[in-house]
């Protein structure tokens, strides 16, 4: 499923790059959404990019997380694996933007793109089976899952209560809360499994 989203992805955010016909009518746009009740662009902006930065980035993460999660899914749901790997995802990219479509729902000229909310619950469901895995930040530095974690979560918070830029922090916060809690609600036994591995290092 990891490559098949990357494919998907790929193709239609490139395929956007040069249309912006194409860009307009897929990103989000919490205006539309709630007034015109364009309801395809809660998911349909997670294929669009704003440049090739964001889309490398973006597929080169989910690349780097989305097989372990398929791999801990098929190991605990055996066929119904795929069918929860769409769920985290999508309902990552769903949730990650609820706070922004109640937020600006009468800005029309409020717009996001990018899958980053999704990756952000695919690579915090990955934190959440494994705590201690090293994550290297910036590609160079090893850095704890669970300690990379906790900066995540507070820069984006930080960072979406400043708003100097034009990066959606607050979707790249909720969609990791999703990924994480996510597993949780899937089997809560899962909850024990990851407090064990996270204090036995402790």
């Amino acid at each position: 499923m990891t490559i098949i989203i990357i494919a998907i992805t790929s193709i239609v955010s490139i395929a956007a790059f040069n249309r912006t016909d194409l860009m307009e009518k897929l990103q989000f746009n919490a205006s539309q959404i709630y007034h015109r009740k364009e309801y395809h662009r809660m998911i349909t902006h997670g294929f669009v990019h704003a440049n090739w930065e964001h889309l490398i980035v973006n597929m080169i993460v989910l690349l780097s997380f989305g097989r372990a999660i398929e791999m801990y899914f098929e190991y605990s749901f055996g066929r119904m694996a795929n069918a929860y790997f769409l769920i985290l995802y999508f309902g990552g990219m769903i949730a990650s933007n609820g706070y922004a479509l109640f937020k600006h729902r009468n800005n029309y000229y409020y717009n996001a793109v990018g899958a980053s909310g999704a990756v952000s619950a695919v690579l915090f469901a990955a934190i959440f089976f494994e705590p201690w895995d090293k994550i290297y930040f910036f590609g160079v530095i090893p850095v704890p899952g669970i300690v990379f974690a906790v900066l995540y979560l507070v820069y984006s918070y930080y960072m979406s209560r400043k708003q100097n830029d034009n990066i959606a922090h607050d979707a790249h916060f909720l969609g990791a809360l999703f990924g994480f809690v996510f597993p949780i609600l899937l089997n809560f036994q899962f909850l024990e499994r990851f407090l064990d591995k996270l204090f036995r290092l402790i």
